[in-house]
């Protein structure tokens, strides 16, 4: 009885392992490319100073006064 259905058993893992896979290649795509904000592209229109600087304005390491100093003296 169990002569026949002996050669199915492979099919379990295989569907599972499958399923893994799925799960996992989905886990990444919505990981990486899912917009919650988190990750940052540079804009084109900035440069790599302008970053710096706002990102140092943002953490309070300057005041107001020596942002905008610095951000007139960028190009």
């Amino acid at each position: 009885m169990m002569g026949n259905a002996m050669g199915w058993m492979w099919i379990w893992p295989a569907v599972i392992f499958f399923g893994l896979l799925v799960l996992g290649f989905l886990a990444l795509m919505v990981t990486r490319y899912w917009p919650d904000g988190t990750v940052t592209t540079p804009r084109p229109d900035r440069s790599p100073a302008r970053t710096i600087l706002d990102e140092r304005y943002a953490r309070g390491e300057i005041d107001d006064e020596e942002y905008r100093r610095r951000k007139g003296e960028l190009p």
